[in-house]
């Protein structure tokens, strides 16, 4: 009688862990960053090309995944919308996306260097390094520069 105890014992945490895992993993799935790795990107009310397009995002644009389908990713982005973008437009590549109205972009990683540009609200970078709370960032049209983190998404 023992032996049987032990045995659904062990079945039953083998159980737990198994279901443990799998939500970990979906979790994992759900709060994946990517990144649009091609210049022009349409987004779609739907998971397919015969949704609507219902808006478009540039190179370097951040993505929470929340779904996947076989070749489509629905995301959140950083102002809360959703839409669907088709996988192979989208790589795994560090990007921020600004969402401040005016941010300076310094020469280096502090208040003491000089401010090279400026940009708006939901311009998108990839992160090349971070040092500290400062990102070094690069735009896709080449400009470079260093933003404070509070400043991006």
């Amino acid at each position: 009688m023992t032996n049987n105890k032990h045995f659904f014992m062990l079945i039953k945490n083998a159980f737990i862990v198994t279901i443990f895992l799998i939500g970990c993993a979906s979790i994992a799935c759900a709060g994946e960053r990517l990144t649009v790795a091609v210049p022009t990107a349409n987004i779609r009310s739907g998971p397919g090309t015969n949704y609507d397009i219902i808006w478009q995002v540039y190179k370097y644009y951040p993505l929470r995944v929340i779904e996947k389908t076989r070749q489509w990713y629905r995301f959140v982005d950083f102002e809360g919308d959703k839409g669907w973008i088709y996988k192979p437009l989208v790589r795994n590549i560090a990007s921020v996306i600004t969402i401040k109205e005016k941010c300076n972009i310094r020469s280096g990683p502090g208040t003491n260097y000089k401010i090279v540009f400026t940009t708006e609200k939901g311009v998108a970078f990839k992160v090349i390094n971070r040092k500290g709370k400062w990102i070094h960032i690069r735009h896709a049209d080449g400009d470079e520069g260093w933003i404070y983190k509070s400043l991006v998404w």
